[in-house]
C-alpha cells in the first residue's frame, strides 16, 4: 500500500506530467489494441522514430483481427527499418492468439494478456494501467532510471534482485486511483526531465525528494553489474543477376537475427575472406551449382551495430548468364525485389544501388 510520501511523489509527477507531457496519438484512446501496437513499437525504439510506423501501422491493421489474417511478409515489410523483428513476428503471433483464443476481443486481465506472445510484464502492466486503470505498476528503462536517483538504489537494474527490488519499489509507489495515469507521468518524467546524460536537475520538481541530488551522485545511477560482449559476424553477400534482369533473394528461416526477412545470398565466416578464397568454399558452390561461367566483382562494405553483435558485411555482384537451379533461393525479376521484407543492412545496400524498398 502507498504511503503518504509514495503518494505526495505520484502527485508531484502527475503534476509535471500534466504540464509537460507530449501529444502522441496513442495516449487519446483507452483501446487496448492500440496501445499494445504502441507499446511494442516503442520497444527499443524512440518516439520520434516510432511515431510513423505505429501510424502506418494502424491506418493497415485498425483491428486485431485484420492483423491476425494477414500475411507474415506483409507485417515484416511495414515493420521494415525498426529492427528487433521477433517483435513483429510475436506481434502477429499475439493477435492470432487473440483471434483464436479470445473470439478478436482483446483480453483485459493482467494474467491474460501477459500471456500472449511476445508480451512481458512491462507491456502487460501498461495495457491494462492504461486502457482500464488496473493498478499495475510498469518499469522499463525510464522507470529504472527515475527510481534508482531518487532513492539512491545502489543494487543493479540488470540483476534479479534488482529487477525484483525496482519491481516492488514501483508498485509501491503507484497511486492506485491512478494507475493509468501515474504509470503515464513516471515513463515522461524519465524521457523529458530525468534523462540519461545531463539531467536539469536545478529544475527538477522532484529534486526535493531526490537522493541522489542531494548526494551529487545523480550521474552514478543507475548501477548496471555489467554490459554483455559484443560479437563480431563477418556476412558475405552475393548480389546474382542474369542478363535477363532477374535476381535472387533468400529468406532466412533459422533462429537467428532477421528470421522471416529475405536477404542476398549469403556466406558467413568467421572471420573476413578474400573472395578468391570464398570461391573455393562449399557454401559457394552450394549456391552456384551449374557451373556457370562467373563474374564476381567488389561493390562495397558495410558495419551494422546491433545490441550484442556488429555485422561486417561485404557486398558483390555476380553476374551470370541464368539463374541457378536452386531451390533455397527465390528467383525475380530485379525490379520485384522492393516488394520484400528485407533487414536494414541489406535496404541500405539495395538504396545505394538503386533500389526503392518501402
Amino acid at each position: 500500500m502507498s504511503t503518504e510520501k509514495d503518494l505526495r511523489l505520484s502527485s508531484i509527477l502527475i503534476r509535471w506530467y500534466e504540464r509537460n507531457k507530449r501529444e502522441l496519438p496513442w495516449r487519446d484512446t483507452t483501446d487496448p489494441y492500440i496501445i499494445w501496437i504502441s507499446e511494442i513499437i516503442l520497444q527499443q525504439t524512440r518516439v520520434d522514430q516510432g511515431y510513423a510506423y505505429f501510424n502506418r501501422f494502424v491506418k493497415r491493421f485498425p483491428s486485431v483481427g485484420l492483423l491476425a489474417q494477414a500475411e507474415e511478409d506483409e507485417v515484416l515489410k511495414l515493420w521494415q527499418g525498426l529492427g528487433y523483428y521477433s517483435r513483429a513476428r510475436n506481434l502477429h503471433a499475439a493477435a492470432k492468439m487473440v483471434l483464436d483464443k479470445y473470439h478478436g476481443i482483446f483480453p483485459r486481465g493482467y494474467t491474460d494478456v501477459l500471456s500472449l506472445k511476445g508480451v512481458g510484464e512491462y507491456t502487460a502492466a501498461a495495457i491494462v494501467s492504461f486502457a482500464y486503470n488496473q493498478p499495475h505498476a510498469v518499469v522499463d528503462g525510464n522507470v529504472f532510471r527515475v527510481l534508482s536517483r531518487i532513492f539512491a538504489v545502489e543494487e543493479p537494474i540488470d540483476s534479479t534482485r534488482g529487477k525484483k527490488l525496482f519491481s516492488q519499489l514501483a508498485q509501491e509507489l503507484l497511486d492506485d486511483k491512478r494507475a493509468g495515469l501515474h504509470n503515464q507521468a513516471v515513463m515522461e518524467f524519465g524521457a523529458l526531465q530525468c534523462v540519461p546524460v545531463s539531467p536539469d536537475c536545478n529544475n527538477c520538481p522532484a529534486s526535493v525528494m531526490c537522493l541522489a541530488y542531494a548526494q551529487s551522485k545523480v550521474n552514478v545511477y543507475p548501477v548496471k553489474a555489467g554490459k554483455q560482449k559484443v560479437r563480431s559476424r563477418f556476412f558475405n553477400y552475393f548480389d546474382i543477376r542474369s542478363g535477363d534482369g532477374h535476381m535472387l533473394l533468400h529468406k532466412r528461416t533459422a533462429k537467428d537475427i532477421w528470421q522471416g526477412l529475405y536477404e542476398l545470398p549469403l556466406i558467413e565466416t568467421v572471420q573476413a575472406m578474400p573472395v578468391e578464397e570464398l570461391q573455393r568454399t562449399d557454401s559457394f558452390r552450394r549456391i552456384f551449382k551449374n557451373g556457370d561461367e562467373l563474374h564476381v566483382k567488389y561493390i562495397t562494405q558495410m558495419k551494422h551495430v546491433l545490441s550484442h553483435q556488429t555485422i561486417y558485411a561485404t557486398f558483390y555482384r555476380v553476374t551470370i548468364s541464368a539463374m541457378p537451379d536452386n531451390d533455397e533461393y527465390l528467383g525475380m525479376k530485379v525490379e520485384d525485389a522492393g516488394e520484400y521484407p528485407v533487414s536494414r543492412l541489406v535496404h541500405k545496400y539495395l538504396e545505394s544501388e538503386g533500389f526503392s524498398n518501402g
